[in-house]
């Protein structure tokens, strides 16, 4: 197989184009069934039946792909070095997954792209997905003798014997909310109920956040009695503090029981933390992917970064650079200044010194959940009354923590034209037509912005896609480009990273890095974090009973914070990226008596 075709049928709608598809293709307009319609699958809204395409009669001209009005077609042409067949194949003209990870004691990670099949990989090894090599069906006795004389072999046979205690983490942590409804039916054991700080008060699940809601699902896990433990993306939701403590019990697990732990995560200080070793999945996004070879956790995350695995000598993309750090710099023009402010719920008291936002700063906020954060960022955005003053009028363009909210009937199209309509139409209004130039020139900046976040963000695959069809981070990238088109002072953005990957959240800060306006974001990714501003907002106190915030120096405020956690960071030699240091190490505890627990 040198090249496959893969077809969205989220995006397809033969209905609208009469298939052009079909029409353009060279080996159908010679006489051959190139492109066919597959009387098997039929698209949900025209009845139509969905195009077919014979990948052993395509040339690999593309024709199709570029003629197709919903860019529902990819041609795709496969690296020399795969000459076997896929493990697993999603239907006719769908994703394909080559290799899979290998299973060895300790702690795996797996690291790539969104759409590179590290779902579908583990969900293959923890048995929820057959492997199918390519095909309608396969029967284990073929599968097993793929992988004789290989780490797999003995482990596929178990499965196909029903023999694997398997224990599954998904993706999305309210899943737990199909399964259950109360906290006394998922029977955590009572140490990780301890050790993960859950609260037992409100057993009503529904009633929880994102966060309480991972912990119960990493503790739920963990506590069943399984011979490997798959947990997909454990980090999404919690803040740091969280983050890198589930991390240490994760790893504390892994050793004391001696269970092997594989992981997906994107946050990389987590998986550097955790991980014994990496596999990483390159690939076409959404067409195919591939499992790599196993790496040493930093020679897997270096070489995702490099965007080239030096052991099968394979170009996996554009190396990802981190930016250089902040220096020290200073504003000429306040945008907000705001006194001591104040904000009491029933069981809860918020806290921020007075301070001020200067304009074109870039000011990152984090810290523990539930210590006001959102809260601050609803006070700044309008949404929310308070005590105290903020001493001056400015416009708020707001990306709230949960985005669930954005009208699902739409497409990504239509909503992106209709905020950029809208913007315009504030434009003109606000010059009151009398500057024409000026109109025209905010006009221009707008459309440029426009075409920027639609380039850098991606959106032009999805821009044909209904919202409800969107997955977790195509959803997160249409909400950032929505927040920033807005026409603002200061753009404020709540948990920005979530569900995007590692090359996303790379170019989420390049973008806002050069976006030139006050931007403001809540985020819990150290490497992000600390790759965009000079100054922070720290958020201390107890979570659910007291916040307390204020501005310091970036370096300063992660060296205090961390500080409490006891546990330090240091920048790659490589990369430069932040990386935690392994408890108890010699760089460890000699950055502990230099109290210096961010060092760069």
């Amino acid at each position: 197989m040198s090249r496959i075709v893969v077809l969205d049928k989220e995006l397809c709608n033969p209905g609208k184009c009469n298939y052009l598809c079909i029409s353009t293709c060279p080996k159908n307009r010679s006489g051959e069934k190139c492109i066919t319609k597959d009387e098997k699958s039929f698209h949900e809204e025209s009845k139509l039946p969905y195009p077919r395409i014979d990948e052993n009669i395509c040339i690999g001209c593309a024709l199709c792909s570029k003629r197709c009005s919903f860019k529902a077609l990819k041609v795709v042409n496969l690296p020399e070095a795969i000459k076997e067949e896929p493990i697993f194949q999603y239907g006719v003209n769908g994703f394909r997954l080559f290799r899979l990870p290998i299973l060895t004691k300790g702690i795996i990670g797996i690291l790539g792209e969104n759409g590179t099949g590290k779902t579908t990989a583990i969900n293959i090894l923890a048995g929820n997905i057959k492997p199918n090599l390519g095909r309608e069906e396969a029967n284990w006795n073929e599968i097993i003798k793929l992988y004789r004389g290989t780490e797999l072999y003995n482990y596929l046979k178990m499965l196909a014997e029903n023999k694997a205690r398997v224990s599954f983490k998904k993706q999305q942590p309210d899943e737990l909310l199909r399964d259950f409804k109360s906290l006394d039916e998922i029977g955590l054991k009572e140490t990780f109920i301890e050790k993960f700080n859950i609260d037992t008060k409100n057993k009503n699940l529904s009633q929880l956040s994102g966060g309480e809601l991972q912990k119960i699902a990493i503790a739920s896990a963990l506590s069943k009695d399984a011979d490997i433990y798959f947990l997909d993306e454990p980090s999404s939701f919690l803040d740091i503090r969280e983050r890198l403590n589930i991390a240490k019990i994760i790893r504390e697990f892994s050793e004391k029981e001696e269970k092997t732990i594989v992981l997906v995560e994107h946050d990389l200080a987590v998986l550097d933390y955790l991980a014994d070793k990496i596999h990483i999945t390159f690939g076409e996004p959404g067409a195919y992917g591939i499992v790599s070879n196993s790496y040493s956790t930093r020679q897997g995350i270096n070489a995702f970064l490099n965007g080239y695995l030096k052991s099968e000598n394979v170009r996996i993309g554009e190396p990802i650079r981190f930016l250089e750090f902040e220096e020290k710099r200073e504003w000429k023009e306040k945008l907000i200044t705001f006194t001591k402010i104040e904000k009491r719920f029933e069981n809860f008291h918020l806290i921020v010194e007075p301070s001020e936002i200067y304009r074109g700063e870039i000011l990152t906020i984090f810290g523990a959940n539930s210590l006001g954060k959102t809260t601050f960022a609803k006070i700044l955005a309008g949404i929310l009354d308070f005590e105290g003053e903020i001493l001056t009028n400015i416009k708020v363009s707001y990306k709230p923590q949960y985005i669930s909210s954005i009208n699902s009937e739409a497409s990504v199209e239509n909503v992106l034209e209709e905020i950029k309509e809208k913007v315009k139409k504030e434009i003109r209004e606000e010059k009151n037509e009398k500057n024409e130039e000026e109109v025209r020139q905010a006009i221009e900046d707008l459309e440029r912005i426009f075409n920027i976040l639609i380039e850098k963000l991606e959106l032009q695959k999805i821009i044909h896609k209904k919202l409800k069809s969107l997955s977790g981070g195509e959803l997160q990238r249409v909400a950032i480009a929505l927040c920033l088109m807005r026409n603002a002072d200061l753009y404020l953005l709540d948990e920005p990273s979530a569900y995007l990957d590692v090359k996303q959240r790379m170019s989420l800060i390049k973008i806002i890095k050069n976006f030139g306006k006050s931007i403001a974001i809540i985020d819990h990714d150290i490497t992000l974090l600390s790759s965009l501003s000079y100054r922070a907002m720290l958020f201390s106190g107890i979570p659910k009973v007291n916040g307390h915030a204020k501005i310091l120096l970036l370096d300063e405020a992660l060296n205090e914070f961390l500080k409490e956690l006891g546990i330090t960071f240091r920048l790659d030699e490589e990369t430069r990226r932040p990386k935690p240091n392994k408890p108890n190490s010699v760089k460890d505890r000699e950055q502990k008596e230099r109290n210096k627990y961010f060092d760069r």
